[in-house]
This record gives C-alpha cells, structure tokens and sequence, in this order.
C-alpha cells in the first residue's frame, strides 16, 4: 500500500470525526480530496449544482443529527458561493466543517486565476479559519478546525491548495483522539443561589424559552409547575417548548402571536431560557432580567441583565428545581393562559370561514391542511419570508417533529437545500420544504439534485407569484410594491419534465388530493400551489417607524393572523384553570 497523501490524511480524519458525507462542486483544485473521498469507505460525496446548497444542506444534516457534518467548494469562485450557507450554518450554531481549495501554493498573492483569500474571507461566518500552505501542517490544523466547529458549535473552514493536497502527508504527523461531543455546563452554585434568592422572591416569573432549550423539555415544564410560570417561546424554540405544555402562552417577536408579549413584560421576573432573541423591542425593559445560555457572549447583549447565568439549560433548571420554593399563587399564570386563549380565538376567526371555496387559495389553507396530512416525525424546512409566518402558527411540533430554518441568518432560497440534507440523514423520514416561489427559484437548479439521488423530498410550494414579506414591508413602510412580481412557470411542469412528480393546485378542493398523492410517492415531489398573495392582513397600529427588514420596532401588536391547531391547546389548557 502506497504512502497517504495530505487528502487521503485529510479525508480519513473527517471520518474518524464522524463526518458521512461532503457536499459541494468538483473542481480543479478540489479534485485529489474528491478522489480520495472515492476511494475511502464511510464517506461518501454529494454532488449538488451550487455551492451555496452544499453549505445549506450541510448545516442542516448537522442540525437534525448534532454530528459534524462538511461542504466544499473548489478554488476563488467555486468556494465563494459556500458563503451563504455557511453563515447560516454558524449563526445556527450547526457543527459544520467547509473545505475552502485554493490556487496553486506557489501562486498565492500573485493576482493568479480565480485567486482569492478564503482564510481571510470566512473569518466572520467561522470560529476557526486556516490555510493549510505546507504538508507539516496536516493534521494538526484540521484537527483543530474540527474541535474548534464541534465545541463551540459552528463553522470551521480549513483553505487547503490543490498541490499541497496531492503531497505526501508528512511521515511523523500527530493524530490525537478528536473530540466529537460536548459536555454539559453546569453554573457555579454561588450563581443557582443568587437565581433561587430572584426566583423565590418573585411573586410573577415568566419564562421565555429558545432553541438552547434543546432537551430540557421535563425540566421546563417541571420548573414552570413549581413556579406557576408562563412559557412563552421564540420561533427557533417552538420545536423544543410548544408541544405538550400546559403553561403555554405564545410566541413573541414579528410572527409572533397569544400572550407572550404580556407575559414576558407584566411580570416581576423574566428568565430568558437558551435564546439570542434579537428584537429587543419586544422585551420589557421595567422587570427584573435573568438570563441562562450556555454561550457567554450572547449574555446581557440584548437586554440589561439582573443576573446573567451561564450554562445549560437542562443542567441549570435541574439546580432549580431541587431548590426553588413551590409557588401556590396560580392568579398570574391563570390570567396570561385566559389572554392567550382569547388572543387566539380573536385570529383564528379569520381564516376559519369558507376557506375550502376561497381562490386564490388561502396560503394558511394549505399550512393547515400540510400540518394534520404530515408525518408525526416529519422534518420541515422552511423558506424565509411569508413560510416563516405559515410555518410558526400552523405546524404542530409533538417532540418528534423537527422545524428547521435560517431563523436567525434569513436567508432566502434555504429550504430546498435543507431538505436535501436532512433527507440524506435518512430516507425513510419524511421531510417536507415549505418554499416560496421567490426562494425556490433563486436555487431551483438543485432540485436536479433531488431526481439525481432519488431523495423522496416532498417541496409544498407556496405560489403568489410575490415576494410577500418584502412587498409586506413596503406596505407598512408607506411605499407601493416595486420589483415583488415573479412572472412564474408552471412548477409542477417543471418537476415532471426533471422526471419528479408534480401536480398543480389551483383550487382548494384539490389541495388534499394533491398532497396525499405527493406523500404517496416513493420519489421526490413537488406540489405547485397557486395562493393568495393578499392573504395577510396588517393591525392598524404599525406605523412606518415599526418595521426594518424582518423586526418589527416597537409594536405591542404582531401581524394578524390564523394559528392552527394551537387554538385547540390553548383551549384545552384554560379548562384546567380555576374556576371561582
């Protein structure tokens, strides 16, 4: 047997780290590492048809299987397009490894072909970005940008030339023991006491929980039992908190909808669980604060902190909950549940009266109908703009289901690609992407990559020839609609042409149909659904002043709107209150 060379080394310790596949663009530079995959059992190679949909689907394998998982892209351009992807990745804190090839060596600096500077240009979207520019290297900087995207849960991105990857790899080169999982933060007992003083001490505390609560489902409900907490939760922690939670009050933030926001400003201490919330204007700024994240830095750099706590959720409220005092006082809680339930059954009005004969059709129609069609494990990924508003008040988690989304980057065209990588993690799940047109265009070239893999991806697309959340921008910004018109094809066309299954729904007799025959499929399905780009109504209360981009600034009122089948637990949930 031949001696390794630096990509055979290089391959070999990504499946030692756990890694199962790359995606990204063959190319030139890229080419001995590609080959080496080839050749090296555990790992396979997916080819996509753009770079920024091998960062995406990456960052998604990794969120659904909270392994590593890689991308890459070949040398100046072909690297470049990862971008993207690879910033949603890290600001998901999604493990991922990207592998940046570069020019020949001996050219760098030079203003040589397709030269860029990868090591420098991911330096934001990245805790760890090196080149690898001598076979002495290898593989103690890899190794590094493995630990450094597995422990601190992000990005790490190795830029490796092309000649430097087919040299031997050096002869005495140190492989230690990687690390794949992270531990547990437990805080420190002097920071519990200080938090059990607040705690007790509070005759109002409500919990705001995000996707750092991960896991700790038992432990929330359990504390908010003993506390008689409200629970109110951002869009990446409904997956985690919804489901299941007797204490529910709502989502807070621009889709948000119930009693969050109330609960979250009229009480006497708030405990921000396991969330970088960014919209600091739907948090009170007149209550008490606790803040509890296993990441340092996000601590206070919303809002001013009481006491700022750093660890995991989970481990942070198993301290709790053997020491806090059981509240009896149940006033509070009873009444944000009471305004929940009231503030559902004023929205849900809306979109309950003759939808099945509205055309276009109503898009929270088809939200509603994917919702009770879809597998109870099923696995959304969803597009940013109006299928964030579709996905946070119709989609139903239950602990199984997962939700997935560039909720904290906001990328456009997100979904496809993450339904890609969440259908490699496994074939037999369901996994549905709820893309809008404008999102599904921008990338649809990779729904080849569908067909090419056979991968059974079911896209439900949401069609209002629209750019919805911007033309709704524009609306409250006082502007007319410029430049929001997609002139669209036939989707379903398109699909069966690709050699996919498509249908076209036009009318909303047609939608189930449509859909159980979609899910039916053995093979990758698309479900073009014409929709009303009208469909959203906006409260008469925001102003010009109250929206920028995706926050809204300052508005103790959310954009109105159907919520699903989460009426039926807020309703559930007021049965259990006290009556006099």
């Amino acid at each position: 047997m031949g001696k390794k060379n630096v990509a055979e080394q290089f391959v070999d310790i990504l499946v030692r780290a756990g890694v199962r596949r790359m995606y990204g663009v063959v190319g030139d530079s890229l080419n001995p590492v590609v080959d080496a995959i080839r050749r090296t059992g555990g790992i396979e190679w997916i080819q996509v048809r753009h770079e920024e949909t091998a960062a995406f689907a990456a960052g998604a394998e990794a969120q659904i299987t909270g392994r590593l998982a890689a991308c890459a892209g070949s040398c100046g351009p072909g690297n470049l397009h990862l971008i993207n992807g690879l910033y949603d990745a890290h600001r998901s804190m999604a493990p991922v490894l990207a592998l940046a090839s570069h020019i020949p060596s001996g050219e760098i600096g030079l203003g040589y072909f397709q030269e860029t500077h990868p090591d420098r240009l991911f330096t934001e979207c990245s805790h760890y970005s090196e080149l690898i520019s001598n076979p002495q290297q290898m593989p103690r900087v890899l190794q590094t940008a493995i630990q450094h995207a597995i422990g601190r849960s992000g990005v790490g991105v190795i830029s490796l030339p092309g000649d430097i990857a087919s040299l031997p790899a050096p002869d005495k080169s140190i492989e230690h023991a990687l690390v794949t999982a992270r531990p547990t933060v437990r805080p420190g007992d002097g920071e519990i006491e200080k938090l059990v003083r607040l705690i007790d001490e509070a005759e109002k505390v409500t919990l705001f929980c995000g996707s750092g609560a991960a896991g700790a489902h038992p432990e929330v409900m359990e504390f908010a039992g003993r506390v008689k907490a409200p629970v109110g939760h951002a869009l990446r922690g409904k997956e985690w908190i919804q489901y299941g939670n007797p204490y529910d009050v709502g989502m807070s933030g621009l889709l948000g909808y119930g009693a969050a926001y109330e609960a979250t400003h009229e009480c006497d201490l708030l405990i921000l669980l396991g969330t970088d919330f960014p919209y600091n204007a739907f948090l009170p700024d007149d209550v008490k604060i606790v803040q509890v994240d296993i990441r340092p830095e996000h601590l206070g750099r919303r809002s001013q902190l009481d006491l700022a706590v750093w660890g995991d959720a989970r481990e942070t409220l198993r301290a709790l909950n053997a020491r806090v005092k059981v509240k009896t006082d149940r006033r509070f809680l009873d009444r944000m549940l009471k305004k929940h339930a009231d503030a559902l059954e004023g929205v849900v009005k809306a979109y309950t009266r003759k939808v099945e004969k509205h055309t276009p059709i109503h898009p929270e129609y088809v939200a509603s109908v994917l919702d009770e069609l879809a597998d109870e494990d099923a696995v959304f990924t969803v597009d940013t703009g109006m299928c964030n508003v579709w996905a946070a008040r119709y989609l139903s988690p239950n602990g199984k289901r997962r939700i997935i989304g560039s909720f904290s980057h906001g990328s456009m065209a997100n979904a496809l690609p993450q339904a890609i990588g969440a259908q490699f993690t496994d074939r037999g799940r369901q996994v549905v992407s709820m893309s809008g047109d404008g999102g599904f265009s921008m990338l649809m070239g990779d729904f080849l990559t569908l067909v090419q893999y056979d991968l059974p991806v079911k896209v439900v697309l949401f069609n209002n020839s629209s750019l919805g959340m911007v033309e709704l921008e524009m609306l409250v910004s006082g502007l007319p609609s410029y430049g929001t018109t997609n002139h669209n094809p036939d989707f379903a066309a398109i699909a069966r042409a690709a050699g996919a299954f498509g249908v076209r729904v036009e009318k909303p007799k047609q939608l189930t149909g449509a859909l159980k025959e979609a899910f039916r499929h053995k093979g990758p399905a698309l479900v073009d659904v014409v929709t009303d780009p009208n469909a959203l109504s906006i409260p008469p209360r925001i102003s010009a002043e109250m929206v920028t981009g995706f926050a809204l600034s300052a508005s103790k009122i959310v954009l109105d709107g159907g919520v699903g089948r989460m009426i039926q637990m807020a309703r559930s949930n007021l049965r259990n209150v006290p009556r006099p």
